[in-house]
């Protein structure tokens, strides 16, 4: 049986803390409202900040089934939403049409080319009717997540800001009404609405008929106290004092004017990198040695590389020792 959903913003901070995800309260606040109100999370950020993590641990939490549409440019609707089987649905067709013409050939003792054309007509329209039925109808996301029955799924729509616009436009009757139209077949509507948790990057900008749809949230970089705390759960091999200098480090190069600033996914892999290495502190060759797991630009890396890593590193000893 699933879990409750939490009754409090203290419980919501529970239940993510109990699944080792430190979350902000005004994050905690928002996933409670969602859950409460039974509206999708607008979830948005710079990319590794943790905004996909919160659908996977929600679905953890609650004990549902976790069902993912990873966007991407292109995305359509046979594969976010539904398509027909259409192999099988040929191989129904010719199987049915061998058995017809046996049929009409003993009952109107002709052969098949002399069948009358008011018995093929029927035939063809018990045909297209049973081809496009259930049993032929392959189940994307969308619907998989609409048709989750009395325990609906945790539905997350990764990346929304990948796909193209049109798909943005098919995903209002889905988040308003939480149904989707099918022609063949008709309207399929879901018993209950799954827990619904999207999250953009921000290479572009959603439409504001999405947004309006959801409660948003803007996931930030956390704080320095709260990404060490982050770095004892999710790396707790790393020693104290080599998790603090990767906490101050990496907030000293998110001040800076990289291409890409390094998330606390980075952050993580960093420490567990370092532990790896039978680091206990940060020294500047280890520092060069490992930027590659951190920065993910050539130019970043070229950037940090050398004096500008000595120099953030002394001063990230310095505050430490203060």
């Amino acid at each position: 049986m699933p879990t409750a959903f939490p009754d409090s913003i203290d419980a919501t901070l529970a239940l993510l803390a109990a699944h080792d995800y430190v979350a902000e309260r005004s994050l905690a606040t928002a996933l409670f409202l969602a859950l409460r109100m039974q509206r999708p999370l607008f979830l948005e950020g710079e990319a590794g900040v943790g905004k996909t993590e919160v659908a996977k641990v929600m679905a953890r939490a609650l004990d549902r089934k976790l069902v993912r549409l990873q966007c991407y440019e292109g995305l359509d609707i046979a594969s976010a939403v539904y398509e027909w089987n259409y192999p099988r649905q040929m191989l129904e067709i010719r199987l049915a049409e061998a058995a017809n013409l046996i049929k009409d050939n003993k009952e109107t003792n002709t052969f098949p080319r002399q069948t009358p054309g008011h018995v093929r007509r029927a035939h063809g329209d018990e045909l297209r009717q049973g081809i496009f039925s259930e049993k032929f109808l392959i189940e994307r996301p969308l619907l998989q997540a609409l048709r989750g029955g009395e325990a609906p799924p945790v539905l997350l729509i990764d990346e929304l800001d990948r796909t193209d616009e049109p798909f943005e436009a098919y995903l209002l009757e889905v988040l308003s009404d939480w149904q989707v139209s099918i022609p063949e077949i008709g309207t399929i509507k879901a018993q209950e609405p799954p827990v619904v948790v999207i999250t953009s990057n921000r290479t572009r900008e959603i439409h504001d008929a999405v947004k309006r749809r959801c409660l948003y949230h803007w996931v930030n970089y956390p704080d320095a106290a709260r990404e060490l705390a982050i770095l004892a759960r999710k790396a707790p091999e790393a020693p104290h004092r080599l998790s603090q200098e990767v906490v101050v480090f990496v907030n000293k190069l998110r001040g800076m004017d990289l291409f890409k600033l390094p998330g606390v996914a980075e952050t993580i892999d960093w420490a567990k990198a370092l532990t790896a290495l039978n680091a206990l502190a940060l020294d500047p060759d280890t520092v060069n040695d490992t930027l590659g797991v951190l920065l993910k630009y050539q130019d970043d890396i070229a950037k940090i590389q050398g004096s500008a890593a000595a120099a953030i590193l002394r001063q990230v000893k310095i505050e430490l020792a203060a």
